[in-house]
């Protein structure tokens, strides 16, 4: 196969669904001869900032020296940005080549796996034949049935924290969610609970009882002296100072702390990583579509938030960064998030919203969501297409020289970055 007919294959309708279970996963990964037992894991599972974790801890980890692998999902523009060796994705001619080989064992199993249970299998192969000192794999969902979880052992089980998502599959209750997360961790292997909820905090450190693991959690009291500014954040943690991160958002500082955190676990683990490569690390660490500073004149800002605690997060960054201003919004939701919370938040920085329907089944109604926006006092209008509500937002954000925020599923991130940047060069000509 070539890079097309591999993507085609991994994208094929009847794989798209998901159904959690280690069965298929197990069968399909025996059968290429269990590559995950020959590669040393970082296992992170979380309702929100497990990416920004594992792009800052894969920074530190190359920075010291190792030779990284990190699985993530969804992906930001690429498909194969959700496999990379060293930072880097894996090449159009490698993602061929491994998917040609997994796919015989895939087509021979009575029932076929699911698609994330294929790149799961396909990272793994990738990773092993790439020689990886250490994976960062971060879960697709939950944890517990999730395909990741097929590995025997971790250096470290991270569970970056816990809100209620995926409620349909996962559980209704903080406490039926923190169970399936806490699924991750292993016997005998520690785990770092980088969030301070008491209710979810007593179902992890329980979990770990049982599997005689060493409990951590991350001490966000001693984040001081921050400094934030959209060139970046500064701040100090315990007896380390001046710590700078390129990561826009109050919330990253949390997560390069509880990275923080992993280092110094990791160290007592066997690894060897420098203050250095920490620092240096954390201050190259890239990760598309949270926060991200895409224009200055004027400002636009792209944040993935797409559940009540992540637009909650965004709404708290957007008054430390534009103190006693409101902003123009450009969002689309889908209709099984709790949008109207989500609109009450928006409602404390937003006079105008520009609404769209992502390109999902799952996508509210762009005319829906500008009503719902309209009763939170927010003058809302809807669009047919995100590159016309892109263009009339870009538009009204520099004839009034107000901010311009987008917001929303991380799938639509890179048909807007696409239409921001047709836009601009449109501008240039």
């Amino acid at each position: 196969m070539n890079y097309t007919e591999s993507i085609e294959y991994i994208h094929s309708i009847s794989w798209c669904f998901c159904k959690p279970g280690l069965d298929r996963i197990s069968h399909l990964c025996r059968a290429l001869g269990d590559p995950q037992k020959e590669l040393r894991f970082i296992h992170v599972a979380g309702t929100n900032g497990k990416g920004s974790f594992c792009a800052m801890l894969e920074a530190i980890l190359r920075h010291a020296g190792y030779k990284t692998a990190m699985f993530t999902s969804p992906y930001i523009r690429s498909f194969n940005e959700r496999i990379c060796v060293d930072g880097a994705p894996i090449s159009d001619e490698d993602l061929a080549d491994v998917t040609s080989y997994v796919r015989p064992f895939a087509d021979a199993m009575d029932e076929k796996p699911t698609e994330f249970e294929l790149i799961t299998a396909i990272g793994f192969e990738h990773f092993k034949r790439s020689g990886c000192d250490v994976v960062i794999l971060e879960a697709g969902m939950g944890g517990r049935l999730d395909s990741t979880n097929i590995i025997d052992t971790s250096l470290l089980s991270v569970i970056t924290g816990i809100a209620l998502d995926h409620t349909a599959f996962l559980g209704d209750t903080v406490e039926k969610i923190a169970y399936e997360k806490a699924g991750i961790i292993k016997s005998g292997s520690p785990v770092l609970f980088g969030a301070n909820d008491s209710v979810a905090e007593a179902v992890i450190r329980e979990a770990a009882r049982e599997k005689n693991s060493e409990f951590y959690m991350t001490d966000r009291a001693a984040i001081s002296n921050l400094r934030a500014s959209l060139d970046g954040t500064t701040f100090d943690f315990f007896d380390r100072k001046d710590i700078h991160i390129s990561l826009l958002g109050l919330y990253q500082p949390l997560n390069a702390a509880n990275v923080i955190t992993a280092v110094d676990i990791l160290n007592s683990r066997g690894l060897e990583i420098s203050d250095s490569s920490l620092y240096e690390g954390l201050a190259s660490a890239e990760w598309h579509a949270r926060f991200e500073l895409i224009s200055k004149e004027p400002t636009v800002i792209y944040d993935g938030a797409h559940n009540p605690e992540g637009i909650h997060a965004a709404v708290e960054s957007i008054k430390q960064y534009f103190p006693g201003n409101t902003v123009y919004i450009l969002s689309g939701v889908m209709k099984d998030k709790d949008y109207e919370s989500i609109a009450s938040d928006l409602s404390e920085i937003a006079s105008r919203a520009y609404t769209v329907t992502p390109n999902n089944p799952r996508a509210l109604d762009a005319k829906e969501y500008a009503d719902v926006l309209s009763k939170h006092r927010i003058s809302a209008l809807p669009f047919t297409s995100l590159a016309t509500a892109l263009k009339n937002a870009l538009d009204d954000a520099k004839k009034d020289g107000v901010p311009l925020f987008c917001m929303g599923s991380l799938y639509m991130y890179s048909e807007l970055m696409e239409a921001f940047e047709t836009i601009e060069h449109k501008s240039e000509i």
